[in-house]
């Protein structure tokens, strides 16, 4: 399995495991909404720069950090031919930085962050929206399943990926159904746990 994937925390001692998961998840914020002004490719090199400088001082390997990036490979190599194509190599920089930007950004807090202490920070900030009928402990409760199942769908196509590999096939049909399956269950699966504790409306 991929111990880069998103949502695995790594333990540590650096300034960045140290600080407040609220902290953390205000600035990722506030990157993505500032993110919009990243608009020469000078402004997304220094932000680029910024953010793998934070991997070191986070004592991260340069392959923990590729490993981010990796399952959008397909997904980066389309973006980068579209806009090469359609506004030359500037543009297209400027677009990959900044997807790579906050893919990297969002990798690097859930890399520092325990998934306990983003839900609780997310359920504390979400607390004064009580009186709106908002819900802080479901709200936390949706976040950590969402974070839950991203690193599960990966697994479950690299497992769907090995046995079509295994079975000489290279059918689109023969990857999606499969997968959609399996996933199904899986659902299916979290469903039912979540109404054996209660969580059923």
């Amino acid at each position: 399995m991929n111990t880069g994937t998103l949502g695995l925390y790594r333990p540590g001692t650096s300034p960045l495991h140290r600080a407040r998961a609220g902290t953390k998840l205000l600035g990722l914020a506030a990157l993505g909404l500032g993110s919009v002004f990243l608009t020469t490719w000078q402004t997304v090199t220094a932000a680029l720069a910024l953010v793998v400088a934070l991997y070191a001082v986070a004592g991260l390997p340069p392959r923990t950090m590729l490993r981010q990036v990796r399952p959008m490979l397909f997904i980066v190599v389309f973006v980068a031919v579209f806009h090469v194509w359609t506004a030359g190599w500037v543009r297209a920089y400027e677009v990959l930085g900044v997807i790579l930007l906050l893919v990297l950004a969002a990798a690097l807090v859930t890399l520092t962050t325990p998934v306990s202490a983003m839900v609780d920070a997310v359920v504390a900030a979400a607390g004064g929206l009580r009186r709106f009928g908002v819900d802080p402990e479901r709200l936390g409760l949706i976040l950590m399943l969402g974070i839950r199942c991203v690193p599960l769908m990966s697994t479950l196509v690299a497992e769907v990926r090995e046995a079509q590999s295994a079975r000489g096939t290279r059918s689109l049909r023969a990857f999606a159904v499969p997968l959609i399956v399996r996933a199904l269950r899986e659902a299916d699966a979290m469903g039912e746990a979540l109404v054996a504790r209660g969580v059923d409306d």
